[in-house]
């Protein structure tokens, strides 16, 4: 068998496609199983997000397997193949390894270390678990794809600096209240960009969301969506003085908020310090408003410039990041093709096994007046040189390098001992003592 990989995503198709393909979590156990009626599927899962839509699967023939994957593609959602196939992507073998272990330890998402993508693949490789369609391969290389993204999680700093203007937005709102618990955030206009901060606040910890805009209806709608409270336009000092985060976004083509005005509220505040947020371009809040003692005010500008230093550093961890995947694949695809090797050994093994055995059964047959001292030293010699016949082709084998040549050797083996190599399944957990070894224990976890 072999993995691959067939799928699409942000870098390859635009969301109009990635929508007509994208799967329905509640029919998924389903369609987990018409893939798995394929012929040549083994085993498979399917990674459907807003980003990607991806099928992981273990064949038989890949060739096939991916003429069929890409047809129940487009069988399944009605779609044409000529108008989508141009999007796909293929990868096998250890292609495939790689490229499942960079989208769980999210280096081949849109942003790069964020972190939503390792839940989704767990979610998905559930939902294969919970249909039956994931098996000895897939249970293997996913659990050694969520190792993988833990390492990359703690052992680097991908996921540590913000690269949204809106996540630095919170950011720098910590470092100036230290906790945001408790706070009260006033958002001026009720756009889109007022609206992804707010929520990005929210999430950090701000208690209270008021809200202005010129129209007083749209500022109670918009307060709805956050369970928070409506301010008329002209009454926008009242909201001064009562919040600790100022988010100003509209469209305004002169300053709503100027030094004076300012200076004033904060008197009232008795300078407590507040943190404007201009997103607005033009901007909305007079520059000279940051001089005021205990204002901290940044424009988008400033955002952008720490967003992009933080993508900067991402992109510094990430190349960190790339070479323990590198590792780790190797470390996989070693221990996959390993199980090409193993049957095939413990055939060698059981069949030399039943000859010597057979024919020492009839050895002592024919001198039934040996003591069991005699037995056993006949027993002991005869196991001694079936092991020395076996030790230098099954060595071979075992820590054989190159691919090629050592599936020439196992193809070898079974044609000239009419070997019928079992198949390895999960429950045999002592083929890697049978076969001596040969399932090697990757890192400090085997994998499991």
């Amino acid at each position: 068998m072999e993995i691959i990989v067939i799928g699409l995503n942000h870098r390859t198709a635009p969301i109009e496609i990635r929508e007509r393909l994208s799967f329905q979590e509640e029919t998924i156990e389903n369609t987990l199983r018409e893939a798995s009626a394929l012929s040549s599927v083994k085993e498979n899962m399917i990674l459907s997000t807003c980003n990607r839509v991806e099928i992981y699967a273990a064949v038989r023939n890949t060739e096939k397997a991916t003429f069929e994957l890409k047809n129940f593609l487009s069988q399944h959602h009605h779609v044409p193949l000529k108008e989508f196939e141009r999007c796909l992507y293929a990868h096998v073998g250890e292609d495939a390894v790689r490229h499942i272990f960079r989208v769980a330890s999210s280096l081949d998402s849109m942003v790069v270390g964020e972190p939503q993508v390792s839940g989704q693949i767990k979610s998905a490789y559930e939902m294969a678990t919970q249909a039956s369609t994931s098996g000895f391969i897939l249970h293997r290389l996913l659990h050694r794809a969520f190792h993988v993204a833990k390492r990359v999680r703690t052992e680097t700093q991908i996921s540590n600096s913000a690269v949204s203007v809106s996540s630095v937005a919170v950011d720098l709102a910590k470092t100036i209240f230290e906790t945001l618990q408790g706070r009260t955030v006033l958002l001026i206009g009720a756009g889109e960009m007022c609206e992804l901060a707010a929520q990005h606040l929210i999430s950090g910890g701000v208690e209270k969301v008021l809200v202005t805009n010129r129209t007083y209806e749209r500022a109670v709608t918009f307060a709805q969506s956050f369970k928070g409270e409506p301010i008329r336009f002209d009454e926008m000092d009242r909201g001064l003085k009562r919040a600790d985060i100022v988010i100003s976004a509209t469209d305004s083509r002169e300053y709503l908020l100027r030094h004076g005005p300012v200076a004033k509220v904060m008197k009232e505040r008795k300078q407590k310090p507040i943190f404007f947020i201009d997103i607005a371009d033009p901007r909305d809040i007079d520059p000279t408003v940051g001089d005021i003692e205990n204002v901290y005010l940044y424009n988008i500008d400033d955002l952008q410039k720490v967003a992009t230093d933080n993508i900067r550093d991402r992109e510094k961890e990430a190349q960190r990041a790339e070479e323990m995947v590198q590792d780790e694949v190797i470390k996989f695809v070693r221990w996959y093709r390993s199980l090409d090797r193993t049957p095939t050994i413990i055939a060698l093994r059981k069949k030399f096994e039943e000859i010597r055995k057979k024919e020492l059964d009839k050895t002592l047959a024919l001198h039934p007046d040996l003591s069991e001292k005699e037995k056993k030293s006949l027993e002991a010699l005869t196991s001694s040189i079936i092991n020395k016949i076996l030790h230098d082709p099954l060595t071979l084998l075992k820590k054989g390098q190159e691919e090629t040549l050592t599936d020439l050797y196992v193809d070898a083996l079974q044609t000239l001992f009419q070997l019928q190599a079992p198949e390895p399944t999960e429950t045999e957990e002592s083929s890697e003592e049978t076969a001596g070894g040969v399932n090697e224990r990757i890192g400090s976890n085997e994998l499991s």
